[in-house]
């Protein structure tokens, strides 16, 4: 998973995507995060739970801790409506997607109209249905990731194959190939995509072994199009990193909460750790999460988001 570069070349060692397997199985039908978001265990304590979420911190019904809202640096915008009038994401078939599990909230519906706030608001009612358009606007929004890194490289039979495209099937027409990297919603100057280069290769997921940059499966993607969002609103490159974090911990709850734990346990307050170094391999990859999940007393360590429904 080591990127180099040199002399105008691009040298990727990257791990074959399980994607490339199961792709496949998701291509007849709607693969979008509908499931709810799973709450921090409940023995953790409130505030070192809250702390890698940088959000407000609640208690549910049962005493689990659940982080209820964070703020990112972002103006959405129009741009959900944009990404419909595009077809890259079909806000019909998106909405019935959600009717038949009770119905998109106010905060996930307006993504699809116009959000006029200044900064978007993350909860755990939206956060699942921002993953789905994020995914659409990470595959849609034209970028030199997606053309020139590694979801193009010959090894893997093109782009095509991942889970973070074949598994989008909500563009109008069903086509996501058809709107990859093909649409201007966000043009970044040079200093801001060599900022979503340089921060995406240091932003890893619990779910798979692959950096943003390499974006093969819906969350990968869903983050490309953070990071692509929050450099086109200024945001600076520590911003960047906290913001990916507080998402990170939204769409992986339990697994972000176990990193708390184990931070804890080697006397290391959440709340101070350094989120470029938490977002990294070593912790939120999927083999890094594991290695820190072994090491956790399994009563506290229980799994949760995975690239799937």
């Amino acid at each position: 998973m080591e990127q180099e570069r040199g002399s105008g070349e691009r040298k990727n060692k990257y791990l074959v995507p399980a994607s490339i397997a199961f792709a496949a199985l998701v291509l007849g039908g709607a693969w979008v995060y509908t499931t709810g978001m799973k709450a921090a265990p409940a023995s953790l304590g409130a505030k070192e739970g809250a702390a890698l979420i940088a959000g407000t911190a609640g208690h549910d019904g049962g005493g689990a801790i659940v982080a209820q809202s964070v703020e990112l640096p972002i103006a959405w915008g129009d741009l959900g409506v944009r990404m419909a009038e595009a077809g890259v994401l079909d806000k019909e078939q998106f909405a019935a997607i959600y009717e038949a599990r009770g119905g998109l909230s106010g905060e996930a519906r307006v993504l699809l109209e116009n959000y006029p706030k200044k900064t978007l608001t993350v909860t755990q009612e939206n956060a699942g249905a921002l993953l789905n358009v994020l995914w659409a606007f990470g595959l849609g929004n034209k970028n030199p990731i997606l053309e020139e890194g590694p979801m193009t490289s010959s090894q893997y039979g093109g782009a095509g194959r991942f889970a973070s495209t074949g598994g989008w099937t909500l563009a109008k027409g069903g086509d996501a190939m058809a709107h990859y990297s093909a649409h201007e919603f966000v043009t970044l100057n040079l200093a801001q995509q060599q900022l979503v280069e340089r921060v995406s290769q240091n932003i890893y997921r619990p779910c798979c072994d692959n950096s943003t940059y390499f974006p093969d499966c819906n969350h990968g993607m869903a983050m490309l199009g953070l990071l692509e969002l929050l450099a086109a609103n200024g945001a600076t490159e520590d911003e960047m990193y906290r913001a990916a974090l507080a998402v990170n911990s939204f769409w992986f709850p339990n697994e972000y909460a176990t990193i708390a734990k184990y931070l804890t346990s080697k006397g290391i307050n959440p709340a101070q750790a350094n989120p470029k170094e938490i977002l990294g391999k070593e912790y939120s990859s999927a083999s890094g999460f594991q290695r820190v999940a072994s090491l956790v007393p399994r009563e506290e360590n229980q799994g949760g988001g995975g690239c799937g429904v």
